[in-house]
């Protein structure tokens, strides 16, 4: 079934009279328990692509629907809605709240939500991806792995549709990054959707597939044929 599908969608920021068009007619389908990289050089649009597929931010022109939906159909307010209960976020730089426990960072979505039994859910998100050991400590005093797992159960704990990973293993050592794109693919073999974005084509083939973007237009849309299994410890998804 088809989660998001754009057509002919730009991007073009205006500043002081300035246009800067950054997408070009970009068109592309995904469809749900897909895993997804969309790759492409500094500067080349891909994040820009994210922010709007994650509703962040607007496209200029061009359709996009959500589980079949015209999101331009939708106010701000709808938006936001979708953004906390449709969509998680994974970042390079982990964007978790300082001199805040582990818990009370993965609680933080459901601060806007209707779901009740926050510590619950909070609790079944970290113990998913390792880190059951981990609630009550602070955010400095864990690995930065650890800060990329307290991320993901984050982005985990609304049970959202889909779930955008924007350079998620940038700031981290190669055994950390492995781990967390070993976390990746077990959520997507049991039916997330994930859709990752990088810049590193080494990772950008732990997904099924990669959509190349270049000067904000797809160049390449492609299934992934030689594609690579992280290995971690099997422990950590239970």
């Amino acid at each position: 079934m088809s989660l998001i599908k754009i057509s002919n969608l730009s991007k073009t920021y205006q500043s002081n009279g300035l246009s800067t068009p950054v997408l070009h007619q970009v068109s592309f389908e995904i469809n749900e328990q897909e895993f997804v990289t969309i790759m492409g050089p500094s500067g080349s649009g891909k994040t820009t692509l994210m922010h709007i597929l994650g509703f962040l931010e607007r496209q200029s022109t061009g359709d996009y629907k959500f589980k079949g939906k015209n999101v331009e159909n939708f106010d701000d307010n709808y938006l936001a809605k979708l953004r906390n209960e449709e969509v998680g976020f994974v970042f390079q730089a982990f964007n978790l709240l300082p001199r805040t426990t582990v818990l009370d960072n993965v609680k933080l979505p459901l601060l806007y939500s209707k779901k009740k039994n926050h510590d619950l859910l909070a609790r079944k998100a970290l113990e998913s991806v390792g880190l059951g050991s981990r609630l009550n400590y602070y955010t400095n005093q864990i690995s930065g792995g650890e800060k990329q797992r307290v991320a993901i159960a984050r982005a985990l704990v609304t049970n959202p549709a889909v779930i955008f990973a924007d350079e998620p293993t940038g700031n981290l050592d190669s055994k950390s990054g492995n781990t967390v794109l070993y976390l990746l693919q077990q959520l997507n073999k049991q039916g997330r959707t994930i859709i990752l974005v990088t810049h590193e084509a080494e990772t950008a083939n732990h997904a099924k597939r990669i959509i190349k973007i270049k000067d904000g237009a797809i160049i390449s849309d492609q299934a992934v044929h030689k594609r690579v299994f992280a290995t971690a410890n099997t422990e950590l998804i239970k």
